[in-house]
């Protein structure tokens, strides 16, 4: 038996070379931008055709790859460099959003065709984005005409939702701010915005992105005051925008108060010492009392930890609340305050159900330390107290409400002899 391995036969004659399967395309968007400047130079401004020919070109040319080819010369005619300007070694056409009339109902029609384009073909949505966040910091490298279109056309898509407020970032870029582009940019931006949407929309897709504390920064770090940014809008005839920035900047020092509250209260601060902050910060701020004791009453009952056994939770709400009295009295001199207590304290017994029996111990407590008038109660018992848990609390309050009210008669009649 041959014990040798035989040799396995072998292939001879000419060898064949392996194609690269994976070997990339080489990136050349100078083919992709003639066909699309072709097609819209044949469409001109006919924006209905011009939608149909982005539309039945997005199977024949790569749109995934030249998105941001696309969006440039659909804005601006042809590819631009950085900085903004056209780049000269390439075929623009004449006819994009930069060259076209300088009104809202053009800016309208236009954003018509990204809506489509970007419906049609769903992959194109986030480069969209990228392609107006860099747009817009392009913008001092535009005409103030082709910022102005830009402005409406992005106010515009931002209403119809074809962009995410997030976009606006790029307006914080120190260079446009310095040298008041960026402010300048968004007067147009929002009055297109607000007349696409209601304030409270863009309000809420402001605050979808956290965007809506931040348009301060449309102005150098030395104007950057709630008086600068409400005169500034409002002398461009975007009052609402004003109002609803200063409101903004309201909830924010309202935040940072109660987080400062809770810090010294759990530090252990004198009465005095808080009250003396409060007051301070009201007047900072431009807070009336009535917002200061809602301020001071979720701030005391967010400085302890509750029981959760409703019967014993009522005993330690008495005792913690009986200690902080001095500090709720501080802040309800007015009826209106008052009033505002109650409600506070009503909302949070509703939405803390072990406190649902709490209720009436509460406003008694506070009454008997004079926190709380016999008025103030009675006004809320008849006309002002809220929805929430309202027939227990009435009910749990009944029988006060008729010793308030047959004190005070008694108290009437006393006078009446004494004259």
């Amino acid at each position: 038996m041959n014990n040798q391995k035989q040799q396995k036969p072998t292939l001879t004659g000419q060898r064949f070379k392996t194609r690269k399967r994976d070997e990339k395309e080489r990136f050349d968007p100078s083919q992709f931008q003639e066909s699309i400047v072709q097609g819209l130079n044949q469409t001109g401004t006919d924006l209905e055709a011009v939608a149909k020919f982005l539309d039945a070109s997005g199977a024949k040319l790569d749109y995934r790859r030249y998105a941001e080819t696309l969006f440039d010369i659909l804005v601006a005619g042809g590819m631009l460099a950085p900085g903004g300007s056209l780049s000269d070694d390439l075929t623009r056409t004449e006819y994009c959003v930069f060259t076209a009339q300088e009104d809202l109902e053009t800016m309208q029609a236009y954003a018509q065709v990204f809506n489509k384009l970007i419906r049609r073909y769903k992959y194109l949505e986030k480069g969209f984005e990228e392609e107006v966040k860099k747009l817009l910091l392009f913008l001092k490298g535009f005409t103030e005409s082709e910022r102005n279109k830009l402005a409406m056309l992005t106010g515009i898509l931002l209403g119809n939702g074809t962009l995410s407020a997030s976009i606006l970032s790029s307006l914080f870029n120190e260079n446009l701010v310095k040298e008041g582009v960026s402010a300048a940019f968004a007067v147009k931006l929002f009055k297109s915005w607000i007349n696409e949407k209601d304030i409270n929309s863009v309000a809420a897709s402001l605050r979808k992105v956290g965007m809506d504390n931040r348009l301060m920064e449309l102005f150098p770090a030395n104007k950057r005051s709630c008086e600068h940014f409400s005169k500034y809008f409002t002398d461009a005839g975007l009052k609402e925008l004003s109002d609803f920035a200063r409101n903004q900047q309201s909830i924010g020092a309202r935040k940072e108060l109660q987080k400062e509250l809770q810090e010294q209260m759990s530090r252990g601060d004198s009465f005095k010492d808080i009250i003396a902050y409060c007051k301070e910060e009201m007047k900072k701020a431009s807070l009336s009392e009535q917002t200061m004791i809602g301020i001071v009453w979720t701030s005391v009952m967010s400085a302890v930890e509750w029981n959760k056994k409703e019967e014993l939770v009522t005993e330690q709400a008495i005792k913690h609340l009986k200690q902080y009295s001095p500090l709720l009295k501080a802040f309800s001199s007015q009826g209106l305050s008052e009033l505002t207590l109650l409600l506070k304290i009503q909302e949070y017994c509703y939405d803390n159900i072990h406190f649902m029996k709490a209720f009436q111990k509460i406003v008694v407590l506070l009454y008997k330390a004079d926190v709380l008038s016999e008025e103030a109660i009675l006004k809320w018992y008849t006309e002002a107290h809220i929805a929430k848990g309202k027939s227990v609390f009435l009910e749990q309050m009944k029988k006060f409400v008729e010793w308030l009210k047959n004190a005070e008669e008694e108290s009437e009649s006393d006078t009446e002899d004494g004259d």
